[in-house]
């Protein structure tokens, strides 16, 4: 699966992308929701009532399925920032929804898989 279309216009192989970051979010750096990289996102299939750019279409393409915040920032190759502007103006009009992401099991942090973590990373470096 390709990050993004063969015919996207803000992207080149050879140059990468075309037009700088803050353009797609109008030079918004701060989203309006509360948006974390483990949010779920889906998009509801309603019609967007406003005018959005083509990095709020693409985004919204990516979100047929449920996708974390992190994977569709990746995918349209743009920082987290600028993805949850783009992601909160689409809440904002109705076109997605978010799910939070599932609080894990138990309230510590297990701290044999932090030391093996720990381990592995002294390991490399």
């Amino acid at each position: 699966m390709t990050d993004s279309p063969p015919d996207d216009p803000l992207l080149d192989d050879d140059a990468g992308r075309l037009t700088r970051p803050y353009t797609a979010s109008g030079g918004r750096t701060r989203p309006a929701a509360r948006l974390d990289l483990l949010t779920l996102v889906k998009a509801t299939g309603r019609g967007i009532r406003r005018h959005v750019g083509p990095d709020h279409a693409q985004v919204l393409g990516l979100c047929r399925r449920p996708v974390s915040v992190a994977e569709i920032a990746a995918r349209v190759r743009l920082p987290a920032t600028i993805t949850k502007v783009l992601l909160s103006d689409l809440l904002d009009c109705g076109a997605v929804t978010v799910d939070a992401p599932a609080p894990a099991r138990g309230d510590r942090t297990d701290r044999a898989l932090l030391e093996a973590v720990l381990h592995g990373l002294r390991e490399r470096l």
